[in-house]
C-alpha cells in the first residue's frame, strides 16, 4: 500500500492540490502550535509531525518521491525526520508564503525598477470654457530621472549592488512571541533592495530631481466639475527606469454670474415688468454661447413661472448636442409711480372689480369665506 501518513497528518487526500495542502497545514499548525498549547507534549509532537509533512508535500519533487516510494524514497531530500533539528526556529520560514499573503507583499526579491507615483492637479475653468472646450497650460511639480546617472543614483551611472542586509528583497523579517512574524522595510537600503555606496554627485544618490513641468491640457466641451482627465506617463518619474506614473487633472467649473448648471441644463432668473407679465412679450438675455437668446413670455405669466428654451443649455460631454435653458421669471412690482401711471392703475383696478380677470384671487377668497363668519 502507498504511504499516506503525511496526507493523513494534514487531513487531505493524496490528490489534494497545493492550495488545499497549504490551507490544511495552516489549520493544523495553528491548532497544535506550542504557543497555543503550553506544556502539552503531545501537541508539541504533533506540531513537529505536521511541519515535517508539509515540508515534503509542499515541494513537488519531494512529494513525487514520497508518493512512489514512501519515506524511504526521500533519502537526503529532507523528509523522514524533523526538518528543524528539534526546535521551532524554522516555523517562520515554513509559513513564509502564507504570511506574505497577509502582508500584501512579495516574499521574494524586490523589483529594482518601480512605477512612479500618480499625480493629481485641480484645474479651475469658467462655465463658458466648459461649454466650448478649451486648451489650458498648467505647471505641475513632478520629478524626472537624473541625466548624469540615468536614474541609478550611482557615480558611474550603473545599477548599484544588492543591499548586504536584505540581499535585494528590501525587507527584513523577525519573529516575535514565537508565532507572530513582523516584516519591515530594510533599514540599510530603505526598502529599495540596493545600496548605493558611491553616489552620483549630481543627484546625491537619489537618481531623480524635482522639476516644474509645463503641460497643455485639452478640455472637451461639456466637461463637468469632478470629472478627471488622465494623462498617461505625466506623473512622477519611474524609479531606476521604471514606468512613469499618470497625471489626473481634476476639473472645477467656477460659479457663473447668470447661470446655474444642472447636468446639461442651465437655469437662470430674469426680472420682467408687470405689463410684460400681463400682456406677454419677449426678453433677450446673453446665451452661454455668446449669442442672444430670446425668451417668449406668454400673456398672463405668473411670478416664478419656469419657461423652457429648448437646446440652449450646455453641450453634452464631447458632443454637439445640447441641453435646455430654463428661465424663471420674476415679476417686478413698481414702487414709485408718476401721476399718469397712478391714474392708469386706478382705472385698471376699477376694471378688475368683477374678479373675472383674476380667477385665482376669487377662488382663494371663496375657499376661506367661512372663516369670516
Amino acid at each position: 500500500m502507498p504511504d499516506t501518513e503525511y496526507y493523513d497528518l494534514l487531513e487531505v487526500s493524496p490528490s489534494a492540490t497545493q492550495d488545499e495542502i497549504k490551507r490544511a497545514f495552516r489549520k493544523q499548525a495553528l491548532k497544535y502550535h506550542p504557543d497555543r498549547n503550553p506544556g502539552d507534549k503531545e501537541a508539541e509532537q504533533k506540531f513537529k509531525q505536521i511541519n515535517e509533512a508539509y515540508e515534503v508535500l509542499k515541494d513537488e519533487q519531494k512529494r513525487a518521491a514520497y508518493d512512489h516510494y514512501g519515506k524511504a524514497g526521500l533519502g537526503g531530500m529532507g523528509g523522514g525526520g524533523n526538518p528543524f533539528g528539534g526546535g521551532f526556529g524554522g516555523f517562520a520560514d515554513v509559513f513564509n508564503d502564507i504570511f506574505s499573503e497577509f502582508m500584501g507583499g512579495n516574499a521574494g526579491r524586490n523589483s529594482y525598477t518601480q512605477r512612479g507615483s500618480d499625480l493629481r492637479y485641480n484645474l479651475n475653468i469658467s462655465l463658458e470654457e466648459a461649454f466650448t472646450g478649451c486648451e489650458e497650460e498648467i505647471v505641475v511639480p513632478t520629478t524626472e530621472n537624473c541625466e548624469k546617472c540615468h536614474g541609478h543614483g550611482t557615480k558611474n551611472g550603473e545599477k548599484p549592488a544588492e543591499c548586504p542586509t536584505c540581499h535585494g528583497s528590501g525587507k527584513v523579517r523577525r519573529q516575535q512571541g514565537g508565532f507572530f512574524v513582523v516584516e519591515t522595510a530594510c533599514p540599510t537600503c530603505g526598502g529599495s533592495g540596493y545600496a548605493v555606496t558611491d553616489p552620483c554627485p549630481e543627484c546625491r544618490g537619489v537618481g531623480q530631481r524635482k522639476i516644474n513641468k509645463k503641460l497643455k491640457i485639452k478640455i472637451k466641451p461639456g466637461i463637468e466639475t469632478n470629472m478627471r482627465i488622465r494623462i498617461a506617463g505625466e506623473g512622477m518619474a519611474g524609479i531606476h527606469g521604471g514606468e512613469n506614473g499618470d497625471l489626473y487633472v481634476g476639473i472645477v467649473v467656477e460659479p457663473h454670474k447668470l447661470y446655474e448648471r444642472n447636468g446639461d441644463d442651465l437655469y437662470t432668473a430674469v426680472p420682467i415688468s408687470v405689463s410684460c407679465a400681463v400682456l406677454g412679450g419677449k426678453v433677450e438675455i446673453p446665451g452661454i454661447d455668446g449669442q442672444k437668446v430670446e425668451v417668449s413670455v406668454p400673456a398672463g405669466t405668473q411670478n416664478d413661472t419656469l419657461i423652457k428654451v429648448k437646446g440652449q443649455g450646455m453641450h453634452l460631454y464631447d458632443s454637439e448636442k445640447r441641453g435646455d435653458l430654463y428661465v424663471s421669471v420674476k415679476v417686478v412690482i413698481p414702487t414709485k409711480l408718476n401721476a399718469k401711471q397712478k391714474e392708469l392703475m386706478e382705472a385698471f383696478r376699477d376694471e378688475c372689480k368683477d374678479d373675472k380677470s383674476q380667477p385665482e384671487i376669487k377662488g382663494f377668497f371663496d375657499k376661506i369665506a367661512d372663516l369670516f363668519k
